[in-house]
Parts: C-alpha cells; structure tokens; sequence
C-alpha cells in the first residue's frame, strides 16, 4: 500500500469516527434524557446515572 492510501484510509476513518460522535445526544438534553430513560438501567454507567439524576430528574 502507498503512502497516498494510507493517508486517504486515515482521513476516512477520522471523518467517519467524527460523523459518530455527532450523532450522539449532548449530555442533559431532553433527547438524552429521552434515550437514557429507554435504555436498560443495568447498561448504565455510573456517570451516565449521576448525569441522569442531576439533568433529568433534578431539573424537573
């Protein structure tokens, strides 16, 4: 492999990495809130539990 497909698999795995990470609710939001609700709590983090008791519940 050259170094002009190493550099274009680089570049693509670095574009598709940051088109995942947009797709993700911002930390608080009511979507988030909406996603964690739906999500099994045994697959909780505890960051993801402390987060939910702070932006969700404490803010209603």
């Amino acid at each position: 492999m050259n170094i002009l497909n190493k550099y274009l698999s680089l570049a693509f795995a670095v574009v598709f990495m940051l088109g995942l990470s947009a797709c993700t609710a911002e930390v608080g939001s009511d979507k988030w809130c909406t996603n964690m609700k739906e999500k099994p709590k045994g697959e909780w983090t505890a960051n993801e539990a402390s987060d939910f008791a702070k932006h969700c519940i404490m803010k209603q």
